[in-house]
């Protein structure tokens, strides 16, 4: 049976992590609506990009000419993943869940012989990737000092990733990330951006307006010059979903983490009530040891 004072110190101990994990939820707290708010004003326009490319993507044919960006090396060998994760912990399975569908992609990937490489966002994420993929790993970008993403940010990550595409040998590229539902809720998201994946079907489906514009015979025109213009969206567009994935990592960071210290907080308060449970028990039996030695005396003598 644990002694009285190492119940108490114990107690002590609790009651500082819970202090610590209180004000870390406040903290998340404060910071998930501001995190959230950018998220949510990033999508229509990253959508609505996505959209626009994969358009262009589905109405070109497939040549030397054509902008590798948009309609890919022609093979499909080597694949980069990157894996966007947050440089800090405390937020329950946030960093690994994105990081297990990072693996799975990768996993499926050579399983149908293909050449896997990744390139890391924040420092969560390399641990694992590199224990059991090795030297897979081609780079790494420090987000340390990136407090609030901002696009500059998701630019200087677009460029490297653009300038590897043009010179490593890539064939295509994914983004993994966590899509922001909610503070419960954050899916872990692997999507092609590089090459565009032209309009499926099914989504045309899902959408009839944009079903019945995708399906028109109108040719695209550029003013003032086709190679000018996709030189500048292609990149551009690489630029803004690599942004979008920040912004919702950053959302489902603080919200995750929110939810983890509410738990912990309340996993601590439940501990220290079971802990001074013990200590008053432990303490009573301490008390009814010594009445019982002090009556036992008197009698004898």
């Amino acid at each position: 049976m644990a002694s009285l004072k190492a119940l108490k110190i114990r107690i002590g101990s609790v009651k500082s992590t819970q202090k610590i994990t209180k004000a870390l939820n406040m903290v998340a707290a404060s910071k998930l609506r501001r995190a959230q708010q950018n998220a949510t004003a990033a999508r229509p326009y990253s959508e609505r990009m996505t959209d626009v490319v994969a358009s262009l993507a589905s109405r070109i044919t497939p040549g030397p000419q054509s902008p590798k960006l948009l309609a890919g090396t022609g093979k499909d060998d080597t694949h980069l993943i990157i894996v966007a994760t947050s440089d800090r912990g405390l937020a329950g399975a946030f960093n690994s869940n994105i990081v297990r569908a990072a693996r799975r992609k990768a996993d499926d990937l050579i399983a149908q012989g293909k050449t896997v490489l990744f390139y890391i966002v924040g420092r969560k994420g390399r641990p694992v990737i590199q224990r059991l993929y090795g030297r897979s790993i081609i780079a790494q970008y420090d987000t340390s000092e990136m407090k609030n993403p901002t696009y500059a940010d998701a630019q200087r990550i677009a460029k490297d990733i653009v300038d590897r595409y043009a010179t490593d040998g890539i064939d295509v590229v994914h983004l993994a990330y966590a899509n922001f539902r909610s503070t419960l809720v954050q899916e872990p998201t692997v999507e092609q951006i590089i090459p565009v994946a032209p309009r499926r079907p099914s989504d045309e489906a899902a959408e009839p307006v944009a079903a019945h514009k995708a399906a028109a015979p109108a040719a695209v025109e550029y003013e003032p010059d086709e190679e000018e213009i996709l030189a500048d969206l292609l990149p551009r567009n690489i630029a803004v979903q690599v942004y979008r994935a920040l912004l919702e990592n950053q959302a489902g960071f603080y919200g995750s983490q929110m939810t983890a210290m509410d738990n912990a907080t309340r996993n601590a308060g439940d501990m220290i009530n079971r802990l001074s449970i013990q200590y008053n028990r432990t303490r009573q039996a301490v008390i009814t040891t010594e009445l019982i030695e002090i009556i036992s005396g008197a009698e004898a003598l």
